[in-house]
């Protein structure tokens, strides 16, 4: 395994065996979707394309496929990594790009959406996404967006820090929380905001105080919730008969939204226009060596055939 300092437009990261990021549960991806020559792929969080690398070098239908991004860095090192193969690319958030690809009926045999923030952008400092390195509250994934991570902190009333330090970081003292970073207004870096939280909770276990609160801006900031429910709505009007989506998640928030919309797909008898490939989520085995794969889960679902289907 390769060590290197790489820069993607403008930002640092990890390289790893010559590209950064390592693709989380990778050999399960591969055998729940069983990529097959000419299978059409969507990647809609194809990130630096370590998923995607795989499944085409099984389907060879590079010029049908289509990689998605809304982070700019990574689209731009994708147009490198494939320059030969030349995918599709969209540099867009989920939602915008499966509507563009509506309005084109397009059509795909193979569908992947791995949920989150990325190693690169954990391990990116600048950007504001951990409290690892002291940084601008950005949280970005796409950096065009008007609404970065200080504008939540800084300028959102207390009552909805709380509801979002509640809802989407399951953080039982939310209040409390929301509280104090009212009264440290202005909140300028990822290390001010860490150490606010830091004083609300005094006692450190194994996990820093602050992840909860990073985990609910973050969310806030890229309509993480949002963005994931409208896709899976939208979603099957792209899927052809036959093919399959596979979803990996990374919090209890997401794999609940997942979960529950695999089952409302799956759960109408004959009237199924799905059948459940995961009874349970598939997670990663005691041996896995990307710490960011301990906590994802995977489920899948294939979209069922009707008479007169090729």
């Amino acid at each position: 395994m390769v060590f290197a300092q790489c820069r993607l437009g403008g930002v640092y990261c990890v390289e790893t065996n010559t590209h950064p990021h390592q693709p989380v549960l990778l050999e399960q991806v591969i055998n729940l979707l069983n990529p097959q020559k000419n299978d059409r792929y969507l990647d809609l969080t194809a990130g630096y394309g370590g998923h995607a690398s795989a499944v085409l070098d099984s389907t060879w239908a590079w010029n049908q496929s289509t990689l998605v991004d809304r982070d700019k860095y990574a689209i731009d090192y994708l147009k490198n990594r494939f320059i030969e193969h030349k995918p599709q690319l969209i540099n867009a958030d989920m939602v915008s790009a499966i509507t563009q690809l509506q309005a084109g009926k397009a059509q795909f045999d193979l569908v992947l959406a791995d949920l989150g923030v990325s190693s690169v952008h954990l391990d990116t400092g600048d950007r504001g996404f951990s409290f690892q390195a002291d940084a601008p509250l950005d949280m970005r994934m796409d950096q065009s967006s008007e609404l970065d991570a200080g504008t939540v902190v800084n300028d959102w009333p207390e009552s909805e820090l709380t509801r979002i330090l509640r809802e989407y970081g399951e953080e039982p003292r939310a209040r409390a929380i929301a509280q104090e970073i009212v009264r440290a207004r202005p909140v300028k870096t990822t290390f001010e905001l860490a150490e606010i939280v830091s004083r609300v909770y005094r006692r450190r276990g194994k996990k820093h105080p602050a992840t909860k609160t990073f985990q609910a801006v973050r969310i806030a900031v890229n309509d993480e919730l949002g963005q994931l429910r409208k896709a899976l709505e939208l979603l099957p009007s792209i899927v052809a008969p036959g093919g399959r989506i596979a979803i990996i998640s990374f919090h209890s928030l997401e794999d609940r939204i997942v979960k529950q919309t695999f089952k409302d797909w799956t759960s109408k008898g004959i009237e199924n226009e799905f059948t459940l490939l995961t009874k349970r989520p598939i997670t990663a085995d005691e041996n896995e060596f990307n710490p960011r794969a301990r906590s994802a889960k995977l489920r899948a679902v294939a979209k069922n055939k009707k008479k007169g289907d090729l």
